[in-house]
């Protein structure tokens, strides 16, 4: 299964995945996807601890055959000098090094960015972290839940009578982790136009593009998310808070409650749109109201704009009142649980589930890689690996014999 020729818009591009849980390993499966050589290093006793999170197959998570496919996985005890020293190898080879420790872990390996930079110039490392390699908080710990706190995302998430709520998913370390792999693009892009990779050799012989570090801070990444939040706060004052289900100054924007108890959001805030919902929900007084023909005159109104929209909404089950707006061209959609998913036309027709298999035959489907490219698509080439799978054969590839390879497992050192 691993034996897959490299294939891909990333093939021959390697990566070195330093890193647990979300952020980091999230933004180097998404270049393993798309056919990245990416080896990822844990610790030889349990490794990435997400191989242990939510629903478990045989004592390992779901989520990991996801986070992880398409990976290498090598075992370092990096505590040990001989792990430091393979890593350090791994990391000069290494198009791209991705980590998401505490700042000065790394350097405290001896595999800080300036101490690989000063051998290849053309090292690119991908760092994300709570807060950033700078300031005054660099050094405390971050985990996504901080970082959308911080970020602005949860002040802003929930109802106004009520504390802020969460997302239901790890989004603050997630949105960090796509800002990790832009950052790597691009990074690419300008030390393959400043001379390439490098050649291995040092002084006068040396020949290498520019790297650079790509520094992702979890609050910020969230922080770049929140629209128009400075600009209103430093020009008018305006401090943005909870809406529940609405969509701040743009009316109508909200979630509604059918008949039989489903949820459906209806966006009827375009000025057309907004006429030809009113008329669909038998409200022609809205439809024909001058107040009401903008976006500015609706604002003051949205209690009693809200409040036709739900009573209608009231009286028809989630099929009839989705027939009867997308029949008048409204913007209109149920709220997706995943069992909705998996039997829905427009998932099935784009081919948003994957089909695979366990080791033991047993069958599992995967979502499918996102996005879509139309020359070089990325593809599942293998499930999240065993701990340690691929230890032999990346120590090969980095020259150590059988007899050392087999002396670094009797010390746990792999």
């Amino acid at each position: 299964m691993n034996e897959h020729k490299p294939s891909g818009p990333l093939a021959g591009i390697k990566v070195l995945e330093l890193g647990t849980l979300i952020a980091g390993p999230f933004c180097a499966r998404m270049l393993a996807e798309f056919g990245a050589e990416v080896i990822k290093v844990e610790t030889p006793d349990g490794g990435d601890p997400i191989r242990q999170w939510r629903v478990l197959k045989d004592g390992t998570s779901l989520w990991w055959y996801v986070q992880s496919r398409n990976k290498k996985s090598v075992t370092l005890n990096m505590k040990d000098p001989r792990g430091q020293e393979i890593a350090k190898r791994l990391a000069l080879e290494a198009d791209i090094i991705i980590e998401n420790y505490r700042p000065g872990v790394m350097e405290k390996w001896g595999i800080g960015y300036e101490d690989l930079r000063k051998i290849n110039p053309a090292t690119i490392m991908v760092r994300l972290s709570g807060y950033g390699q700078t300031g005054p908080m660099k050094d405390l710990p971050g985990f996504g839940a901080i970082g959308e706190s911080m970020g602005g995302m949860r002040y802003v998430s929930g109802h106004p009578d009520r504390p802020p709520v969460r997302i239901g998913v790890s989004i603050g370390d997630s949105v960090a982790a796509l800002h990790g792999v832009i950052g790597a693009m691009m990074a690419l892009r300008h030390r393959d136009v400043t001379g390439g990779r490098w050649n291995g050799k040092s002084g006068e012989a040396c020949v290498a593009g520019q790297g650079q570090m790509v520094d992702v801070a979890l609050y910020e990444a969230v922080f770049n998310m929140m629209e128009s939040l400075v600009p209103e706060y430093d020009h008018a004052g305006v401090v943005r808070t909870r809406t529940g289900g609405a969509l701040p100054g743009i009316v109508p924007s909200n979630t509604y409650t059918t008949k039989d108890g489903e949820n459906i959001v209806i966006a009827g805030n375009g000025d057309a749109i907004f006429k030809r919902l009113m008329i669909a929900i038998e409200r022609q007084d809205m439809a024909d109201d001058p107040q009401l023909a903008r976006n500015d005159g609706r604002v003051p109104r949205t209690e009693d704009i809200d409040g036709a929209i739900q009573s209608w909404c009231s009286t028809k089950t989630i099929g009839e009142a989705l027939d009867i707006l997308k029949a008048a061209d409204v913007p209109v959609g149920k709220i997706y649980s995943v069992r909705d998913m998996m039997s829905d036309p427009q998932f099935l027709a784009r081919s948003m589930f994957e089909q695979h298999a366990f080791k033991d035959g047993t069958p599992i489907k995967l979502p499918a890689i996102t996005p879509k490219l139309s020359e070089t698509p990325g593809e599942t080439k293998w499930l999240g690996p065993a701990l340690g799978e691929h230890n032999a054969e990346v120590l090969r590839s980095l020259g150590y014999g059988e007899g050392e390879i087999a002396q670094l497992r009797n010390d746990k050192v792999i």
